[in-house]
């Protein structure tokens, strides 16, 4: 389980989406407002941003609030592709830097916020890590972005627990699911966000519907129901 948040638009700095909210990602870390599984988001946290088309990372295992190195250099960071997460570890799962979103296969970074069977999940080598999130994030990375939506319906036939809420960008778009927890959505005139939670009580602020598909480009937001079991 984790709170994650994605941004397609102008320039703006990691800070600027994380830190500097009200109730941004560094106040979810440890007071998320309408997180439904878990109280707190301490089992680590990671920043991906685009730097032209290149992916660049930042992952910790350590809680937000605790990174002074992060907060010192995160305002001079600028990107139009960001997506970011605090994490709150399911029971098992591994604590470390590399089980923390997002992941990356090179083109796209990804997020997932939620729970699923590992034993349902292939076994890979290009996962990440053992965590649930890792192994996900390889099996889509495997069948494809765009086919995000039908892998999501199939996982969660195999998994009917599972909880499946994805944010991935290559840059230019964001695709996304919801399907067992909450998304919303936030029109800027600079951009659009997609957060597991508002991060500030702006009335602009759209819950997304669950087991959805959403896509975001040329600031264009689009729903797709998913059907599954």
């Amino acid at each position: 389980m984790c709170r994650h948040l994605a941004w397609l638009g102008e320039p703006v700095s990691p800070a600027a989406l994380m830190l500097d909210p009200p109730s941004g990602l560094l106040v979810q870390s440890y007071a998320p407002r309408r997180q439904k599984h878990g109280l707190m988001n301490a089992d680590g946290w990671g920043v991906g941003f685009f730097d032209g088309g290149v992916p660049r990372r930042w992952r910790s295992a350590a809680p937000l609030w605790g990174d002074a190195s992060f907060a010192s250099v995160a305002p001079a960071l600028s990107s139009r592709c960001v997506v970011a997460a605090v994490r709150s570890a399911s029971v098992g799962m591994p604590v470390e830097a590399s089980a923390s979103a997002p992941f990356s296969d090179g083109t796209w970074l990804l997020s997932h916020n939620g729970l699923v069977d590992r034993a349902i999940l292939p076994a890979t080598r290009d996962a990440e890590s053992t965590n649930d999130s890792a192994l996900l994030a390889a099996l889509i990375f495997d069948r494809g972005l765009d086919a995000l939506g039908q892998t999501i319906v199939a996982v969660a036939a195999d998994d009917p627990n599972a909880r499946l809420n994805i944010l991935a960008a290559n840059g230019s778009r964001i695709v996304a699911t919801t399907w067992g927890d909450t998304l919303s959505v936030l029109r800027r005139d600079d951009g659009v966000v997609l957060a597991s939670e508002p991060y500030d009580d702006d009335p602009a602020w759209e819950e997304i519907p669950d087991r959805h598909l959403v896509e975001v480009a040329d600031a264009h937001v689009h729903l797709t129901p998913l059907k599954g079991s």
